[in-house]
């Protein structure tokens, strides 16, 4: 690990002396790519460099107690000695995450699926219930989403719903929300008080750009139509709905949010690449059944994973097996700590399954 570590730091410092240097700061293409590269570095070096002054601290430290004979003297030497071999178990841990195989696709935008599962209405409104907490989320890192597709019910449901959302590292962040989620709660119509239980999936894919899936021309059939459900001008007036059916897949998508056939063929064409990239990393998944247990929010996609109980304004992830009591918080969309606990929890997967030897 340490000769992989110097190795990184002398090309760290290699960047530096390349990014003042006139003739990279001109190309911006180059410039662009070294910058990422730091900033991709940087936690890894500063962990690295702070746990190597740890290091020389324990020694001089350690040094100190041998000849030092003042009694105050030796209580500070001790303490100082206690606090950095303390940093430096911490640190070796933080360098060993930090140095795990990066998922190529972390970088990527997302297309997000949510659909009303079982539970009819009260299933199709826990739906809605989940995009707004989606969006009030996303709107909190300040990334941006794009609506594809909304089947809407009368009552205020979704049937399902598909959007996109733009910013960095969003696949990184969201991918672990993917599966069902399940909600326990007495539904307004229930005269008898009694709890009702619904779900809902989600599907959280990488936005896949044409050099990551090709389509075939042949295997689609693209028809155009009249947007259906409340549009704004124009949308219901002309065919600027559009559906793709991929005929080896099966896939059917449809766009209609759009008052361009254009745009809605576009976005059509963007949900569609997503589909067919997200069948492949299922695939793969498949075929590595044994790695894909110790991982966290990667399983199927009929796993259930989290449950929404209104009653007790609990709310549990079944995952982790995390479980806090601020449902109303949760549903307005301050989910970061379910989401960091997620994310902490597939590291100390993946960590453990590298050190057991194991390809993750």
């Amino acid at each position: 690990m340490f000769d992989k570590l110097e190795d990184m730091l002398k090309r760290y410092e290699e960047m530096q002396l390349a990014l003042s240097d006139p003739a990279v700061t001109n190309d911006t293409n180059r410039f662009r790519k070294l910058m990422k590269e730091q900033s991709d570095m940087q936690p890894l070096v500063e962990a690295y460099e702070a746990y190597k002054k740890a290091k020389e601290t324990v020694a001089d430290s350690e040094e100190l107690l041998q000849s030092e004979s003042d009694e105050d003297m030796r209580e500070m030497l001790k303490e100082e000695l206690n606090a950095a071999k303390e940093d430096i178990e911490r640190l070796e841990q933080e360098m060993k995450i930090l140095l795990l195989p990066k998922d190529p696709l972390d970088e990527k935008d997302v297309v997000v699926e949510i659909r009303a599962g079982a539970g009819g209405d009260e299933a199709a409104l826990f739906a809605a219930e989940l995009y707004r907490m989606y969006i009030h989320y996303i709107e909190s890192k300040h990334w941006k989403t794009e609506l594809v597709n909304i089947d809407e019910t009368g009552i205020g449901g979704m049937k399902e719903v598909q959007f996109m959302v733009h910013g960095q590292g969003a696949y990184s962040v969201l991918k672990y929300e993917s599966g069902v989620h399940r909600v326990q709660r007495v539904p307004e119509t229930e005269s008898g008080g009694r709890i009702h239980t619904s779900t809902a999936s989600v599907a959280v894919m990488p936005e896949a750009e044409e050099v990551d899936v090709h389509i075939d021309e042949k295997d689609i059939r693209i028809d155009v139509m009249r947007a259906s459900g409340n549009g704004g001008q124009c949308v219901n007036t002309t065919d600027s709905a559009v559906r793709l059916t991929h005929y080896p897949s099966g896939i059917v998508v449809y766009s209609q949010t759009e008052k361009s056939q254009l745009q809605n063929r576009d976005k059509a064409f963007a949900l569609l690449r997503s589909k067919l990239l997200d069948l492949e990393i299922q695939k793969a998944h498949d075929a590595e059944a044994a790695a894909r247990r110790s991982q966290i929010g990667t399983g199927d996609r009929s796993e259930k994973i989290r449950t929404y109980n209104f009653p007790q304004s609990r709310v549990t992830d079944h995952r982790i097996g995390l479980t806090l009591y601020k449902l109303d918080k949760i549903m307005n969309g301050d989910i970061q700590e379910i989401i960091d606990a997620l994310i902490t929890a597939d590291q100390a997967a993946k960590l453990a399954a590298e050190e057991a030897g194991q390809t993750v």
